[in-house]
């Protein structure tokens, strides 16, 4: 479409660089201008209301006005503007939120590393994880497990984590030392007959011959989204993580839980471990964490990997790493003060009463001649798009189905997200009411009613 000269949109073609977007496109389309928030809605620059059904990118749990969070900014930029966490040096809202997620934490933590965005949360992760072997002598043991169609960020490490083409193709990633092992989506990749129990087993017993050949010794962790987020919100079956860590406890490997969508609510218990029974060794936590307010981001680890961390540092004569701006105190404070409304008001509970009901109408859509599966936890679901219900046959990618039906939705009121694999994620705020709820996968059912009749007229 034609952008009106020096319009937002026109200055934002002209000087902007979008992430995980199609630039060539975009000169053309333009961006949807944001200019404010309400609640579980966001307004653009023509005064258009729009349901925010990804919660932004999986994080506003609080939606988009809430005052109490905008005070304890004013109120820490007052006091202490910026400080860091260098040399022995600390502020009382980092320690204070250090203190609040050790005693949230799903697993005995020791210490709370800060950082800003999951991706560095992971990426520190990978660097912990390769002191803590040097520190035990365990040299040769560095390798790193990730699974296909992982998210796990962006920066090289974090992105060769990821187990998503688009993430590595012309980035001449994954890097050396990172392998990718099963997917746990059921109905994509069990065998024909292949009971969820008996799948669940399979990857089990394909891990356990991964690191055997690979050799025990050189095989350092495992991570994993408790619900893949990215990758198409992925559910494993019941079940798959006790069986996948026995195979790591055979093996001494690591468990690192990325937390950044799962954590602080978002599939109905504090934590995505939680739900899924998971007990990892150490947790990367980011988004709700704030209620994406201000960045933050975080890594909580065991005691025993602490400690290697801390003799290792006595050797050499300091911990070579960290970020100016990790441990912020403003970003910290606002943090602090999400953690402390999501149980004063009961947000967590909140999620509990009304997830059925957005299950029920996630579910609902599975009848759609379109949806091949419907999936999701808590207020987490997606849906995904195939050419064949029967046959599970999917859509040429060129197609570009679920992004079409992403526009449609946002053409009647309602912003969500295609996935790779013709998948449209909702995640929205997590203060959303049933009949919020009921308003914006009415909306979406109106945008797949679309799509279907594109399809249609695309194919006459």
């Amino acid at each position: 479409m034609n952008q009106i000269p020096n319009s937002l949109a026109a200055r934002d073609i002209a000087h902007v660089l979008h992430p995980y977007t199609n630039l060539v496109r975009h000169e053309q389309a333009g961006p949807l201008v944001i200019t404010h928030g309400k609640g579980i809605h966001v307004y653009d620059d023509q005064g258009r209301a729009y349901i925010e059904g990804m919660a932004g990118l999986w994080c506003a749990g609080l939606g988009f006005d809430e005052p109490e969070l905008v005070e304890a900014a004013i109120k820490q930029m007052r006091k202490l503007p910026f400080y860091h966490t260098f040399g022995h040096k600390s502020a009382e809202p980092v320690i204070e939120l250090a203190e609040k997620l050790k005693s949230l934490a799903p697993v005995p933590i020791s210490k709370v590393f800060f950082v800003n965005s999951g991706s560095e949360a992971n990426d520190t992760q990978i660097k912990f994880i390769r002191y803590y072997n040097n520190a035990l002598g365990r040299t040769k043991k560095k390798t790193i497990l990730s699974r296909q169609r992982a998210y796990h960020g962006v920066t090289i490490a974090a992105a060769s984590l990821t187990g998503l083409p688009a993430n590595h193709r012309a980035f001449d990633l994954p890097i050396a030392g990172i392998e990718h092992v099963d997917c746990p989506h059921y109905y994509r990749n069990a065998l024909p007959g292949e009971s969820e129990a008996e799948f669940t087993a399979r990857l089990a017993a394909n891990l356990d011959a991964f690191i055997e050949r690979a050799g025990p010794d050189s095989v350092a962790a495992f991570f994993a989204e408790p619900v893949m987020g990215a990758g198409g919100v992925i559910v494993p079956p019941e079940g798959y993580f006790p069986a996948i860590q026995a195979v790591l406890r055979k093996h001494d490997v690591l468990a690192i839980a990325d937390e950044v969508i799962c954590g602080f609510g978002r599939t109905g218990s504090v934590w995505g471990s939680q739900t899924l029974d998971f007990k990892p060794d150490a947790i990367s936590c980011a988004k709700q964490l704030s209620s994406a307010y201000l960045p933050i981001a975080a890594c909580l680890i065991s005691e025993p990997i602490y400690e290697a961390i801390r003799d290792q540092s006595g050797t050499i004569g300091t911990f070579g790493h960290g970020f100016t701006y990790g441990g912020h105190p403003v970003p910290a404070a606002v943090a602090l003060r999400t953690l402390q409304i999501y149980e004063e008001r009961d947000i967590y509970g909140h999620v509990a009463r009304v997830a059925p009901h957005f299950q029920r109408r996630l579910r609902k859509l599975g009848d759609h001649p379109l949806v091949g599966e419907a999936r999701g936890v808590g207020l987490v679901g997606a849906v995904e798009l195939v050419a064949d219900k029967a046959s599970r046959k999917s859509f040429d990618p060129a197609l570009g189905v679920a992004n079409m039906c992403a526009g449609f939705s946002q053409e009647e009121g309602l912003i969500h997200r295609a996935l790779a694999g013709d998948a449209l994620a909702f995640c929205p705020p997590m203060i959303i009411t049933e009949a919020e709820i009921d308003e914006m996968f009415d909306r979406f059912e109106r945008a797949l009613a679309r799509t279907q009749d594109w399809l249609v007229k695309s194919a006459a």
